[in-house]
């Protein structure tokens, strides 16, 4: 397969709900719990941080959205965390282990170097494997674990802190 990372464009914002609505409705990698409209979507990339990352991956083939990743400041109300952002990552299920997370992951972890950030965090829920074994893979560290973090039908989740300096 092949595929390319480009920046999000505001026309990107129904391939985003195809990606992201999937994994939000299946109730199992994530603590979203509603599925989002093309508005909401639009609305998103619209007002993304100016300083943020957006990026995504589209097959050449169909030019079809795959995966998108991004970074958003940790925080607006101090100076002091500019350099801290927050990473999210989502691949599209059946484009799974075949490469886009990790070409996303290069593109973003460049990107948002070269736009100041110094270090990156994600929440994981911890019973998702897959997300944890590729922020591990790319050099990300436990920096702990926020116990019954998320309630989620009734169950507790707990959810998994990483951290990586660039």
């Amino acid at each position: 397969m092949n595929f390319i990372i480009r920046n999000v464009l505001s026309s990107d914002a129904k391939g985003i709900t195809e990606i992201i609505n999937p994994i939000v409705e299946s109730g199992q990698f994530t603590i979203l719990d509603s599925p989002f409209s093309v508005s909401d979507q639009s609305f998103f990339i619209q007002y993304f941080p100016v300083n943020g990352v957006f990026l995504v991956a589209e097959d050449e083939t169909s030019s079809k959205l795959i995966g998108y990743q991004t970074v958003e400041p940790f925080a607006s109300y101090t100076r002091t965390l500019d350099h801290v952002g927050i990473i999210t990552t989502y691949v599209a299920e059946n484009h799974r282990q075949q490469g886009v997370a990790s070409a996303l992951f290069r593109a973003t972890l460049e990107t948002a170097k070269a736009r100041g950030f110094e270090k990156l965090i994600a929440q994981v829920r911890d019973d998702n494997e897959a997300a944890l074994s590729a922020y591990l893979k790319q050099g990300f560290d436990i920096a702990g674990r926020a116990k019954k973090h998320a309630k989620i039908n009734g169950q507790y989740i707990d959810e998994v802190m990483l951290e990586k300096l660039l």
